[in-house]
């Protein structure tokens, strides 16, 4: 058999787990100073953007697309940028230089900027090794700001390892050397201490006499007291006691060969005892084997009818499974059926709110049209030197009555539309904000304008100004947007002078919301089937019944409040919505 030798393979074992771990060691300070390089590049590239998105928010807003690409081409020629992505606010391309990320293999993360309210964006590739930020285009006017597009800077994982190549060689260089050196010093030692003095002593042993065991003893010349003086002494020990048992070995002999012959005689004996306990053994077989028959004659029994009730206990639970099935699915359709209602009145008020958009901006446009005539007149006159000082005071004052309508009607449609947008955003998001009760119903009533404004219906509302609290904005718009809805369309069927009444009352952390209309009402009956899901008043005229249902699930589920509806018929229908732990705004 080959013989490994101990020196090597302890070694190896040494040497083997000191290069893990000085490899391991070199690996986390090369991961350490790529994270570091990668880290600093990334906040040159957020400086960068910082630096430059001025100008470019400018060229974008101004739709200069060549500048916008002029910019992007002197980005592109530094060399820490590999590529950059200039988008407008339709997230339409204007400019797209250098490296470009596949979408499929972006990994977009947020990162919350203290210094600004808008948010930036890590976007990192893995398979395409490109890495960077993206930022908004915010741009300020009137004391506005809109977003008029975004920028993207990429850099990659080549620029990184350019930067510590140097330092990469080093550390690989000094890990190689100091392994090297290890493995020289440890050969020596282990070959001058361990090799040759275990040789030795293999030698001394491989000579060992049985016939003469104290002239086998080992005699190993070593001036230090360590294992091997141990193995020695145990070594030498071990032929002392096996002289001793040698000895003992010869007299046990003698003992044996006389306790051999009384052996012979018990064995005798036992022959004859085992013969009879056969016979015994024999009958409770015959016995055990009848008692046998009759279990298994039971156990069969007892098998089929356990069969039976497992035939019977799969059946129940795959009828079970089905149920479950069942109800899930009537769980989905309910829930897909209540988010195609509130989208549906969404977009209801989305085209009206376009159609009513139209109208100032038509208008802007005449204006617009008639100041371009208005200059264009002017430009012949000075040309054909018929400019007078009557002539340029007419011009003067058309174009400012031009420019007053043309601000007026401009206004007017940013108001409706900055309303209608926010309480869109709110009734499509989740996200819990300060609002404002006042203000806020204001902009629910005006995004509802142009289907208020073909009736004389007048909503009141009696809120307190500092009534802000962290809610979810989007189901306050969603209840109110449903109940204005729900009373025009139903309660005041009709009836073109309606009037809504709503009421916020606020004492520290609860809330009461009153809602109230002088429409048609309901009956006893009607109020009692008024918060089920797809009962509605006028079937025939395409009522879908659950527009009481999502304000119910909304206040209880949502918000967890509560809502509760009262009316006499003829005398209008009146909501009671309460909240007993919202968190009110302390200023």
């Amino acid at each position: 058999m080959k013989t490994t030798s101990l020196s090597r393979k302890l070694l190896t074992r040494v040497l083997s787990f000191y290069f893990v771990l000085t490899f391991l060691v070199t690996c986390v300070q090369i991961g350490a100073e790529y994270i570091n390089t990668k880290s600093h590049i990334t906040s040159e590239l957020l400086t960068l953007e910082k630096t430059f998105s001025g100008s470019l928010t400018r060229a974008v807003w101004e739709l200069n697309t060549q500048q916008a690409i002029d910019i992007a081409d002197g980005l592109v020629a530094i060399p820490m940028i590999k590529g950059i992505t200039v988008l407008d606010e339709n997230s339409q391309i204007i400019a797209q230089l250098g490296s470009v990320a596949d979408e499929d293999t972006l990994d977009i993360e947020s990162i919350d900027d203290d210094t600004n309210s808008n948010e930036y964006f890590n976007v990192t590739s893995g398979i395409d090794g490109l890495f960077g930020h993206s930022i908004p285009l915010i741009f300020e006017f009137s004391g506005r700001t809109t977003k008029v597009g975004s920028v993207t800077l990429l850099s990659s994982n080549e620029v990184i390892f350019n930067r510590i190549q140097v330092g990469i060689y080093f550390l690989i260089g000094n890990a190689m050397v100091k392994t090297a050196a290890l493995v020289l010093l440890f050969s020596i030692a282990f070959s001058n201490l361990l090799s040759n003095p275990l040789n030795e002593l293999t030698e001394q042993i491989n000579q060992f006499d049985l016939d003469d065991p104290e002239a086998s003893k080992l005699h190993v010349i070593n001036y230090e007291n360590n294992e091997l003086n141990i193995l020695q002494n145990a070594y030498n020990n071990l032929i002392d006691e096996l002289i001793i048992y040698k000895e003992q070995l010869a007299l046990a002999q003698s003992k044996v060969i006389s306790a051999n012959s009384k052996l012979d005689e018990q064995n005798l004996m036992l022959e004859q005892e085992v013969a009879r306990k056969t016979s015994s053994l024999s009958t409770t077989m015959l016995k055990m084997e009848m008692q046998q028959r009759e279990l298994l004659e039971q156990q069969k029994k007892l098998q089929a009818e356990n069969n039976r009730r497992s035939s019977t206990e799969k059946t129940l639970i795959e009828t079970n499974h089905e149920l479950k099935s069942y109800i899930l699915e009537l769980n989905k359709a309910q829930e897909r059926l209540l988010d195609a209602e509130k989208m549906a009145v969404l977009g209801n008020i989305s085209a009206e709110v376009s159609h009513e958009v139209n109208t100032p901006i038509g208008v802007s446009i005449t204006s617009t049209s008639y100041l371009a005539d208005l200059l264009a007149k002017l430009k012949v006159d000075i040309e054909d030197n018929k400019l007078s000082k009557r002539l340029l005071n007419e011009f003067t004052n058309n174009s400012a009555q031009g420019l007053n309508l043309l601000l007026n009607n401009l206004e007017r449609a940013s108001e409706l539309v900055t309303s209608y947008k926010q309480v869109a955003v709110d009734q499509i998001s989740d996200k819990i904000r300060k609002v404002n009760f006042n203000k806020y119903l204001n902009e629910i009533i005006r995004s509802l304008h142009p289907k208020l404004k073909r009736t004389n219906h007048k909503i009141n509302i009696d809120c307190p100004e500092s009534s802000e609290v962290y809610c979810h904005a989007g189901a306050i718009s969603q209840i109110f947007t449903n109940l204005i809805i729900n009373s025009i369309t139903h309660g005041f069927k009709d009836i073109n002078d309606g009037v809504i009444d709503i009421a916020v009352q606020l004492n520290g952390e609860h809330v009461h919301m009153i809602y109230q209309d002088n429409g048609h009402g309901l009956s006893e009956e009607q109020l009692e089937h008024l918060f089920d899901a797809f009962y509605t008043t006028s079937e025939n005229q395409g009522g879908t019944g659950l527009g009481t249902h999502i304000v119910h699930e909304l206040v209880n589920d949502t918000l967890n409040g509560s809502v509760t509806a009262s009316s006499t018929p003829g005398m209008g229908l009146r909501y009671d919505i309460k909240f007993d732990n919202m968190q009110r705004v302390i200023s």
